[in-house]
């Protein structure tokens, strides 16, 4: 499921341009579950569309409800956020080491919370989590906008997840005999401009097959690599024409 069974819930947001902004930031980061508690706002306004840029549809898609725990209804795990610092035994995390905790069991639906803007979440609502996170930030000025808040942590959580690579079987690799090709065009115009000579063009040759084997060539590389070539004995032509 990877990111897709993450909920960004947003517990009583007041500002319609923090919203949009959060469900841009989402978007960035390949997340697409935004849950509204009970908002202060119209999630849909000209503003917070505006915001939203390309996430409008984050934003359509939005479930509202009234309280946390229906927010959190269904989820195994869930991380709230938290900008104070408490007097609890339970330590207050970093984003980098805490959230890839809600990733551990695929196809389970995981919660990251984010309280109000101007004054977080309740310690009962605290309650309703697991682990408890807090963004470092430079202490003379601690205090995070909401969105930014919610993209550092998109952010973080995007970086769990390993980039897809192409697997073996999407890869065209060249056929053999297409590259023997390309190597005798190449042998052939190395000869004509005087990089190589006949008594050690062999030898030579052995160089630029060795190398190009390390790189597992592509079809459509040999093609471009063969497209060079006949550029280069293109010029060649009209330069001794000239």
């Amino acid at each position: 499921m990877g990111l897709a069974g993450v909920r960004i819930v947003l517990v009583e947001p007041a500002g319609p341009l923090n919203v949009g902004a959060i469900a841009r930031a989402m978007k960035n980061f390949g997340l697409d579950q935004l849950i509204l508690v009970n908002p202060q706002c119209d999630p849909l306004s000209a503003e917070a569309m505006k915001m939203a840029v390309h996430a409008k549809d984050v934003l359509e898609c939005a479930v509202i409800v009234d309280t946390l725990p229906a927010a959190l209804q269904g989820c195994i795990r869930a991380i709230a956020t938290t900008g104070r610092m408490h007097d609890w035994q339970i330590p207050l995390e970093n984003p980098r080491t805490a959230l890839p905790w809600l990733l551990e069991q695929p196809g389970q639906p995981a919660a990251l919370i984010f309280g109000r803007e101007d004054r977080g979440l309740s310690n009962e609502e605290l309650n309703y989590a697991q682990r408890f996170v807090r963004i470092p930030t430079n202490e003379n000025y601690p205090s995070l906008n909401l969105a930014t808040a919610v993209a550092l942590c998109c952010y973080e959580l995007a970086q769990c997840i390993p980039p897809e690579t192409p697997t073996p079987s999407e890869i065209e690799y060249a056929p053999l005999e297409l590259v023997e090709v390309y190597y005798q065009q190449l042998e052939s115009l190395l000869l004509q401009i005087g990089y190589l000579y006949p008594h050690t063009a062999a030898s030579r040759m052995e160089k630029f097959r060795q190398l190009y084997n390390r790189a597992h060539l592509q079809t459509k590389e040999v093609a471009m690599l063969r497209g060079i070539l006949r550029q280069v004995e293109w010029a060649l032509s009209n330069h001794n024409n000239e």
